[in-house]
C-alpha cells in the first residue's frame, strides 16, 4: 500500500508539474509582450493593443521620465519583451542602456519620438531634441499610426489604434477651442522646465522661459538664469508659472523669493501620469492639465 500511494503520489506531482509547466508556455507563446518606458505612452499602447496583449511599463506613477530606473527583474524581462517602445530624444536618461541592451540581443525598438516632426528647446547656452511631443495630440496621432505599422511589423495585432487616434484628433479639436478663450497678449508660458514646446508650437503660446533653462529635469537654474527670466516675466506680464507634479514646485518658490517675482504657481501632471484621478490616463492629463492652463493664464495680474 505504501509503495502504492508512493508512486501515485509521485505520478500526481508529474502531472501537476506538466500542466503547471504547459500553462506558462501557453501564456507566453499566446500573449506577447509589449515593454513602454514610460507610463503616458504605456496608456497610449494599452489603448491600442487591448486585451490580448501583456505590457509592461517601467516608469511608475508619479516618476520623472528623466531619471527613473528600472530593477533587475524589469530589466531581464526587457531583453525577452516582443517589443520595446520607447520615447527617446534623450528623455529616458536612466534606462537607455537597458533598452540599446534589449535591441542588442534583438529585441524590435519602436521610438515615439522618430515619428513626429521634432522640435528643440534653445537657450543662450545649450540647445537639444525637445522629448515633450506629447503636449502636442496632434503629433500622438502620428505616433499612434506609427506604432500600428510596428506593431504589425512583429505579428501584435493593434485593434485599438483608429478608434484611439479619433479620439486623439478630438482631444486637439477641444484644447484648440479652449485655448482660444486665451486673449493672445495672456498666451505666454513659464515652466520648471522646458516641457510645452510643442503645446505652444500647436496652440500658439510663447514660451516665455523655465525656472531650468533647459530639457531635463536634471539640470540646475544659475543665479543669472533666474534673473534672465525674472525679467522675461516681468516684461510679459505671466500670472502663473506652471510646474510639473512630478517636481517640488520648489522650483517655482525660489525664483519668487531669490529675484522677487511673485506669481501664482500651478501644478500640472506634464511629464507622468498620476496613480489615480484626472490625470491618470493620458486623455485625461492633457484635458486636466489644459482647465488648468486656461485658469492660470485668465487670473487677474496682482
Amino acid at each position: 500500500m505504501r509503495a502504492g500511494r508512493r508512486t501515485l503520489t509521485a505520478a500526481l506531482v508529474v502531472a501537476a508539474v506538466a500542466v503547471t509547466t504547459a500553462g506558462c508556455t501557453t501564456v507566453g507563446s499566446d500573449r506577447p509582450l509589449v515593454a513602454v518606458t514610460t507610463n503616458i505612452l504605456g496608456d497610449v499602447v494599452t489603448e491600442v493593443v487591448g486585451d490580448d496583449v501583456d505590457v509592461m511599463v517601467l516608469m511608475p506613477p508619479g516618476g520623472d521620465p528623466h531619471s527613473f530606473e528600472v530593477s533587475a527583474q524589469q530589466a531581464a524581462r526587457l531583453r525577452s519583451a516582443d517589443l520595446v517602445v520607447e520615447n527617446g530624444l534623450g528623455l529616458e536618461e536612466g534606462v537607455a542602456h537597458h533598452v540599446r541592451a534589449a535591441a542588442d540581443d534583438g529585441v524590435p525598438v519602436f521610438t515615439a519620438g522618430d515619428a513626429v516632426d521634432a522640435l528643440e528647446w534653445t537657450t543662450d547656452d545649450d540647445s537639444g531634441p525637445d522629448p515633450h511631443f506629447w503636449t502636442d495630440p496632434a503629433r500622438m496621432v502620428d505616433v499612434v499610426e506609427a506604432l500600428g505599422d510596428e506593431l504589425d511589423a512583429v505579428g501584435i495585432d493593434a485593434p485599438g489604434a483608429a478608434a484611439y487616434a479619433n479620439r486623439l484628433a478630438t482631444l486637439d479639436h477641444d484644447m484648440t477651442a479652449a485655448f482660444d478663450t486665451i486673449p493672445a497678449e495672456r498666451k505666454a508660458l513659464v515652466t520648471n522646465h522646458h516641457v510645452f514646446g510643442y503645446l505652444a508650437d500647436r496652440y500658439g503660446f510663447r514660451v516665455v522661459g523655465a525656472v531650468i533653462p533647459s530639457g531635463t529635469t536634471l539640470a540646475s537654474p544659475s543665479a543669472a538664469d533666474l534673473r534672465d527670466l525674472a525679467d522675461a516675466i516681468d516684461e510679459a506680464g505671466v500670472p502663473t508659472i506652471f510646474a510639473d507634479a512630478s517636481q517640488p514646485a520648489r522650483l517655482a518658490e525660489v525664483l519668487a523669493d531669490e529675484v522677487d517675482v511673485r506669481v501664482s504657481i500651478r501644478s500640472l501632471a506634464t511629464e507622468s501620469l498620476t496613480e489615480d484621478g484626472a490625470a491618470s490616463t493620458y486623455l485625461g492629463m492633457m484635458r486636466s492639465n489644459t482647465e488648468s492652463i486656461v485658469a492660470g493664464l485668465s487670473r487677474p495680474i496682482s
